[in-house]
């Protein structure tokens, strides 16, 4: 398969190893329940992969650090880039890394400014099997504690939700942009679950259970909803071949968005929108005026 066919498809399509999808088959069929238990522990094992030649330059640069988030108890490892006082936040998606932005760190260095980005609990190089979206929320906050202030804050799919949400409760910053951000927690169940290939059943009993494991409904998380309490200026970033987050999401959180604006490409899916250069300077030139 080729690189273009690979951006067609979803990135759980990709990662998940047939074994797994075969016996997710095999208990939706015998029982929805055991099928959505089954999902649910998968939902939050993040996949790791091999870091790409493109962020191995960021990952040496760094001064690179182990610290424990307090309010979870869990590790994670910190990536200082760059020596400027002025700071950018740089937040990664499921399963990426604290070097997932690494184009836009560069940019930024070239702008004169440094970053701080991290690998949340599981992911990249932190130690741990499974992660959740308030485990990327506390270490925000706890980064803006302890290597803050940052001025502005960029965040990739889940790290643009958990931007949204720690911004609305508090994250002290000037400007925020966001890429192929989703709005709908029920909605990232449903498509997880069909990335899996179990029914839609199964996606809304996975959903109950986390609702229930967690104290309240997610959807208070979702996009949208976190939208509605940031007032700063914020760019919304989404390609309309997004295969992993539909772009429409991007359009509802930006409408939610008190100081929004909305950029919308073509033909660069969810990663590769990372890599290109027009969109980073546009990114770039956004938050550090």
């Amino acid at each position: 398969m080729n690189k273009i066919d690979k951006d067609q498809i979803p990135v759980q399509a990709l990662l998940i190893p047939k074994t797994i999808l075969y016996t997710g088959k095999i208990l939706n069929w015998i029982s929805p329940f055991l099928a959505s238990r089954f999902g649910a522990r998968l939902f939050l094992t993040p996949f790791r992969y091999k870091r790409p030649e493109r962020e191995k330059n960021m990952a040496l640069e760094s001064k690179k650090e182990v610290i424990t988030i307090k309010k979870i108890n869990r590790e994670v490892v910190v990536y200082n880039y760059g020596n400027a006082d002025t700071k950018v936040l740089l937040v990664h998606g499921w399963s990426g890394s604290g070097t997932q932005l690494s184009m836009i760190a560069d940019r930024l260095l070239e702008k004169g400014f440094s970053t701080v980005s991290f690998d949340a609990p599981a992911h990249g190089e932190a130690p741990g099997k499974r992660s959740n979206m308030l485990h990327f929320i506390e270490t925000i906050h706890q980064l803006e504690e302890t290597h803050g202030p940052f001025i502005a804050a960029i965040g990739h799919s889940l790290g643009g939700m958990s931007l949204l949400r720690a911004t609305k409760f508090g994250l002290n910053i000037k400007r925020l942009a966001i890429i192929g951000t989703a709005n709908s927690i029920t909605l990232i169940t449903q498509n997880f679950a069909k990335n899996l290939q179990l029914n839609q059943k199964t996606a809304k009993l996975m959903k109950l259970f986390f609702d229930k494991h967690y104290g309240e409904d997610l959807d208070n998380y979702s996009g949208g909803v976190s939208a509605e309490g940031v007032a700063i200026p914020t760019l919304v970033v989404h390609d309309k071949q997004d295969v992993d987050v539909h772009y429409n999401d991007g359009i509802e959180i930006h409408d939610k968005l008190e100081n929004g604006t909305l950029l919308l490409t073509e033909k660069l899916g969810h990663r590769k929108i990372l890599g290109n250069q027009e969109v980073i300077n546009k990114i770039v030139d956004f938050v550090v005026v």
